[in-house]
């Protein structure tokens, strides 16, 4: 059952009754209010320009536990080149601007609508969402956003416009010392190779509800 949302009412039914393809709600409004009541019971907005906002909690959820991060041999050397420069909140708004253009050959067109980029870059302002930014002789070659809920670091969307780019930015939000946990979302060959793995949504909301790790 997909349940319909109402934009005065900042509320979610339980993640638990979501769709098998983890469909749990539509409309609404990407507030500042709702986007956090969603991140801190599991669930994110996820859907394309024109189509109604869509709520989804999947059943099992693709996460990187931070002492499971997988460096490769190649990476390592890059790290320790520092062929990269790394920042972190220096340029969140070119960060979700170059994910929504950048071309995926698994996907048309973009999920990261005007709406969705302007409620990101609030959520930046008010201190909720962040960027790793990747340069490369002083231009913006990769990173990543996303928002942050009890040291979980709930991914967003990277990007990468030279090799290594956004493997150094995961690499760099993964030995950060207040996160401890990614959530990427969806699996793909990329993160797995990284040490990405999946766990059931009810693992996901225990995480999110332990707090700090000790």
């Amino acid at each position: 059952m997909v349940f319909s949302l109402l934009k005065n009412e900042v509320s979610f039914p339980d993640s638990a009754l979501a769709n098998p393809d983890g469909l749990l709600a539509i409309g609404g409004d990407l507030s500042k209010e709702r986007l956090l009541e969603a991140y801190q019971n599991g669930i994110f907005p996820w859907f394309s320009e024109g189509d109604p906002i869509c709520w989804f909690a999947p059943p099992e959820r693709c996460v990187i536990f931070l002492e499971h991060l997988k460096i490769s041999k190649s990476m390592k050397k890059v790290l320790k080149d520092k062929v990269f420069t790394i920042t972190t909140n220096i340029a969140f708004s070119e960060v979700i601007r170059n994910c929504a253009l950048i071309n995926r050959k698994e996907q048309k067109g973009t999920w990261i609508t005007p709406a969705m980029r302007e409620a990101y870059i609030n959520l930046n302002k008010e201190g909720h969402a962040h960027s790793i930014e990747v340069w490369q002789d002083g231009l913006l070659v990769g990173g990543l956003y996303g928002v942050v809920i009890n040291q979980v670091f709930c991914g967003e969307s990277m990007f990468s416009l030279v090799s290594n780019a956004s493997k150094s930015a995961l690499i760099a939000l993964c030995h950060s010392p207040s996160i401890k946990m990614v959530d990427c979302q969806i699996p793909n060959d990329h993160l797995l190779s990284l040490g990405a793995e999946m766990i059931s949504r009810a693992d996901y909301l225990r995480q999110l509800k332990e707090g700090p790790a000790s």
